[in-house]
């Protein structure tokens, strides 16, 4: 191998991290605030309005609730993304650290959703009864 190809082939590898790095993959970056993971919920599941919505202290996790106080959502990053589940309020159960939602589906596990407490939750059903 010589000192052309190798340099070429040390190039192209800094060009695609370079390229990675600017389309931000790889990265999991936050859930920025309620209104981002409304706005996931409502995309991701049909006939879903948001009526309120809780985002965890480290931004990785979500919850919505619809306005018709019936279904509630628990939404988390997944890579660039935001990855959104329909679950049950039976799902939801508080821990010291925050809610846990057991969301019964092995690949998309159970969901810390962190600094969010039994008052949050409390807040979530008013906004979801009116």
């Amino acid at each position: 191998m010589d000192w052309v190809q190798l340099g070429g082939s040390l190039l192209a590898i800094l060009l695609l991290a370079g390229i990675a790095w600017w389309l931000r993959l790889g990265r999991d970056a936050r859930i920025e605030s309620p209104e981002a993971a409304a706005d996931a919920a409502d995309h991701a599941l049909p006939g879903f309005r948001t009526g309120g919505a809780v985002v965890g202290a480290d931004g990785m996790a979500a919850l919505a609730v619809d306005r018709d106080a019936v279904r509630l959502a628990v939404c988390k990053r997944h890579g660039a993304r935001i990855a959104v589940r329909e679950v049950g309020w039976d799902a939801v159960r508080s821990t010291p650290e925050g809610i846990v939602v057991e969301t019964g589906e092995r690949r998309f596990g159970r969901v810390p959703v962190k600094g969010v407490d039994a008052l949050d939750m409390r807040r979530l059903a008013v906004a979801r009864t009116g």
